[in-house]
């Protein structure tokens, strides 16, 4: 994966475009997943060593994974966890190969763990995690490998209850280092929240979930594979008292 893309595009395209990203919060088709989108529109999947969709979990479809995403979650909410693919039969297994059911999108707090809260084990997701859960260039383009390569059915972004990112773009501020990059790339879910009714914080972490699939949509590889009824994209928010994981519309 890594020798492939880093054939396209060079460390300082990469910044580049990802200032661009942050700057104008849009997000048009790169290099990258064009090459991919047109090799996943020929039925010529770019498959690393290591990367074989035969170890799937049987091939189901967008509404399917979803649901097996969501009854995870159900069975982590009530206490009764499987702990599924969790021993060293399932290391050996995936040894050789991956191939998640689901990709996730989901932030970086330390609080929020996809595989203990959907009850899904080794090689069953294919998370990227970022501060805010912002789709940025890095991020979408390891989402359109889990989808394109990988084969995941569903795509969750997933946004958690009092996100500190969120938070601190609401409140404004400096901030140190690189940080305030996160916040100004948050701030137009916030401004699009305000007014609404309800509390402005869960407003806003919401609104940046829904942008945040938004982006994920542009990508060509990713509507590609959501056109050919491969993928769904659905965001989610994830309630830090309960552990619930409940969809955002």
């Amino acid at each position: 994966m890594g020798q492939e893309f880093n054939r396209n595009l060079s460390r300082r395209t990469l910044l580049k475009f990802g200032a661009g990203v942050i700057g104008t919060g849009a997000l048009t088709g790169w290099i990258g997943s064009k090459v991919l989108a047109q090799s996943i529109s020929n039925s010529e999947i770019l498959i690393t060593e290591g990367d074989h969709p035969e170890h799937s979990t049987s091939g189901l479809t967008p509404d399917q994974a979803l649901a097996k995403l969501m009854a995870g979650n159900q069975r982590f909410v009530e206490q009764k966890r499987v702990n599924p693919n969790q021993d060293f039969m399932r290391v050996t297994e995936v040894a050789t190969g991956q191939a998640p059911f689901a990709a996730i999108l989901s932030c970086a707090d330390s609080r929020v763990v996809p595989e203990i809260a959907f009850d899904q084990g080794i090689g069953d997701l294919f998370v990227v995690r970022v501060a805010g859960n912002i789709a940025m260039l890095e991020g979408i383009g390891s989402e359109e490998y889990g989808v394109g390569v990988l084969g995941a059915s569903v795509l969750m972004v997933l946004g958690h209850e009092r996100c500190g990112a969120v938070d601190a773009a609401l409140k404004g501020g400096e901030l140190p280092g690189v940080i305030e990059s996160l916040v100004y790339a948050i701030k137009p879910a916030v401004d699009t929240s305000e007014g609404q009714s309800g509390d402005r914080l869960t407003n806003a972490i919401k609104e940046n979930v829904r942008m945040q699939v938004a982006r994920l949509k542009t990508s060509s590889v990713i509507a590609n594979a959501i056109a050919q009824d491969k993928l769904k994209v659905v965001g989610a928010y994830y309630d830090l008292d309960s552990g619930e994981v409940s969809l955002v519309d």
